[in-house]
């Protein structure tokens, strides 16, 4: 019997720095720019990208720097993992956080990072980059699927 993987054993305070970066699934969903209603603080997703995020990819392309070039890119940590109710429901942070495992697409998982596309958890394909939209038209790309990805088929 093989040992537990570090997910099941390790709090996200105990991770390693290479553990913790390796939890991201590279969905590329938290890259979506997203509206918040100042009245209720609902959350509203959007097909438009970051403008540092490759939309085949969906990695970062200059993920060391990103928030020299995107000011207000979130680092995620153990405490902001908690406190982000925005996070999609299949991010390896926020489930790890919940104590529930990874899903079988997750590259940790698989062994393959192109599961999540496979799969269809990923952005690709379904995004526009924010350089080309004006701010006034985000409300022109609201979407659904963001939280809808990842969801068991009702029985």
């Amino acid at each position: 019997m093989g040992e537990m993987p570090f997910w099941k054993m390790k709090s996200l305070e105990e991770m390693s720095g290479a553990e913790w970066e390796s939890l991201c699934d590279g969905c590329g969903l938290c890259c979506l720019n997203k509206l918040e209603d100042w009245d209720s603080s609902e959350i509203a997703w959007t097909s438009i990208r970051c403008t540092l995020l490759d939309g085949e990819s969906c990695r970062c392309r200059d993920y060391d720097n990103r928030q020299a070039t995107v000011p207000d890119c979130i680092q995620l940590t153990p405490e902001a993992v908690r406190e982000i109710s925005w996070l999609p429901p299949t991010c390896g942070y926020r489930l790890v956080s919940e104590g529930r495992d990874l899903y079988w697409w997750h590259p940790l998982v698989s062994g393959d990072p192109e599961t999540v596309h496979a799969a269809g958890i990923s952005v690709r394909g379904r995004t526009v980059p924010e350089d080309d939209i004006d701010i006034e038209d985000y409300e022109d790309y609201l979407v659904t699927w963001p939280l809808e990805v990842g969801r068991e088929p009702a029985e």
